[in-house]
């Protein structure tokens, strides 16, 4: 999303704030939960500005790969290095696979990757949940905090927890043998549950300072454009709707520089973004957040440069099926839900959701997030709002 959208937002908040800034929390040790290159690029960025941190997987097949490689390696833009695991002196990483002593005493626990493996995540912690832990769901999508906050409670966990929501990583990943590949991507709007807790956030862009704080909850879910991006790009090609990739010579092939993301979006693609950005900003005006930003700029944020400092690497297939799968269940499908509480259609979110759930062979809708099951069970969307900002505040 475009960053000085999100920080005149951010600025006219501050300007009307008369409350002083909370001093931001000391998170001394954090815990990242999920050993993809998500969590590993976040370890090693903690890791980088001075934390003791914890990398905890269920899969031994994950932490074993690190082990063969010696540690985690970076390359590109960021911190590039090699970052040390589970050594007796010095700073390294400590790999675990047992999520009880994982976040004993852990300030900040970073629940990171898919949605799936997130739900997972959060299900196995909630015994061992501790007061005045935080909670940073990456990337929280739609409502991702909001339906964490409800697995928390619902689980008969009454702990004082707060929960941040990013909706990015300050790097594209790719994925080159043992080591991540980075490139840049611009700034994400994040927020935190309840809204009261901005030392938790302030604390948190001490590692990922290129967050940009919004309002609430609401705000930041609605401000998730993923799904806008990525599945037009990775789901619809051919010559009835071509790529933004320059033309060549037959046999000729791009240059890697120009094998990016972006070009997979071509004028056909954009159109449907566009569409798709309509319906969204539709819903979120009935819910109250009307500072949303148009398609170019959730396209620049989300799809990156078509070239440079800026440009997101195309996916392996392995990879894109599952930003398929997170596109529907965690941003289309809460969309979706939201949309029939207000009385909003949305026949192109509809469509594309459809599309993904026939070439990824069902299950997807099954498994997406719905406000109805999170415990917004109301019908009249005056209700629904209030329940909503009640919840964003931390009051229900």
């Amino acid at each position: 999303m475009d960053s000085d959208e999100f920080k005149a937002f951010a600025d006219s908040l501050e300007a009307s704030a008369s409350a002083p800034e909370p001093a931001p929390a000391a998170f001394e040790r954090v815990t990242l939960l999920g050993a993809g290159p998500e969590g590993r690029l976040l370890a090693c960025l903690f890791l980088a500005e001075g934390a003791e941190v914890v990398l905890y997987s269920p899969y031994a097949s994950e932490l074993e790969s690190i082990r063969r490689a010696g540690g985690i390696t970076l390359r590109g833009a960021g911190p590039v290095g090699t970052f040390q695991i589970d050594r007796d002196s010095g700073p390294s990483i400590r790999l675990s696979s047992e999520i009880d002593t994982a976040i004993a005493g852990a300030s900040l626990i970073v629940v990171a990757g898919p949605v799936l493996r997130q739900r997972a995540s959060a299900f196995a912690l909630i015994p061992f949940l501790e007061d005045g832990q935080v909670l940073a769901i990456v990337p929280g999508r739609t409502f991702g905090a909001l339906e964490i906050a409800w697995m928390i409670r619902s689980g008969g966990c009454a702990r004082e927890i707060a929960l941040i929501e990013t909706q990015g990583l300050p790097y594209w990943i790719a994925e080159k043998g043992s080591a991540l590949h980075l490139s840049r991507a611009r700034p994400a709007p994040a927020s935190v549950l309840p809204a009261s807790r901005a030392d938790a956030l302030k604390g948190l862009m001490r590692f990922l300072p290129e967050l940009v704080p919004v309002q609430n909850v609401s705000m930041s879910s609605f401000a998730d454009g993923s799904a806008l991006a990525d599945l037009p790009a990775l789901l619809i090609g051919g010559p009835a709707a071509p790529s933004g990739s320059l033309r060549l010579p037959a046999g000729a092939e791009p240059l890697p520089e120009r094998n990016t993301f972006r070009a997979l979006l071509g004028s056909r693609h954009v159109a449907i973004a566009s569409a798709m950005t309509a319906e969204r900003r539709r819903v979120a005006a009935r819910w109250g957040v009307r500072d949303l930003p148009g398609v170019d700029a959730w396209l620049n944020a989300c799809a990156g440069d078509a070239a440079g400092d800026y440009s997101r690497p195309i996916p392996v297939e392995e990879d894109a099926d599952n930003l398929v799968r997170c596109a529907v269940s965690g941003s289309l499908m809460p969309l979706m839900s939201a949309a029939r509480i207000a009385g909003v259609k949305t026949p192109v979110t509809q469509s594309v959701a459809a599309l993904a759930e026939a070439a990824l062979g069902g299950g997807l809708a099954a498994a997406g997030r719905r406000l109805e099951s999170l415990g917004m069970d109301v019908c009249d969307i005056d209700d629904a709002r209030r329940a909503l900002d009640a919840i964003a505040e931390g009051s229900s």
